[in-house]
């Protein structure tokens, strides 16, 4: 296992496609300074799961495709909501990661040692 790679069983939920609240542009530039600092940690979650407008994240014209598939390559499971793809319309458009499900979503919430929302 790579040292700086420190597995964990925590969860990060993303329910938006920007970080914050107020100006827009600076949440979109915030979202995509988290993700990158997040490959850089030393501690990786378990998975990342998007949620709501945060299924945007994972699909075509994200401006975070490549933080989220180093993640994933890192071994940290990127997983959006299908309802979610289905409302906006995206499922053929992901890029990255899975789709998953409100059930396997809550199992993920409840089995989680620390669940972060952003």
């Amino acid at each position: 296992m790579d040292k700086d790679h420190i597995p964990t069983d925590d969860v990060i939920m993303v329910t938006t496609d920007s970080l914050g609240t107020g100006a827009r542009e600076l949440g979109e530039i915030l979202m995509k300074s988290f993700l990158n600092k997040l490959c850089d940690a030393g501690r990786k979650p378990a998975r990342i799961l998007l949620i709501n407008d945060g299924v945007r994240l994972a699909t075509g014209g994200s401006k975070v495709l490549e933080p989220l598939g180093f993640l994933e390559k890192e071994g940290v499971a990127i997983l959006s909501c299908g309802t979610c793809l289905d409302y906006y319309k995206l499922r053929d458009n992901l890029k990255v990661g899975q789709v998953t499900s409100m059930d396997k979503i809550v199992n993920f919430l409840l089995d989680a040692d620390k669940v972060i929302k952003i």
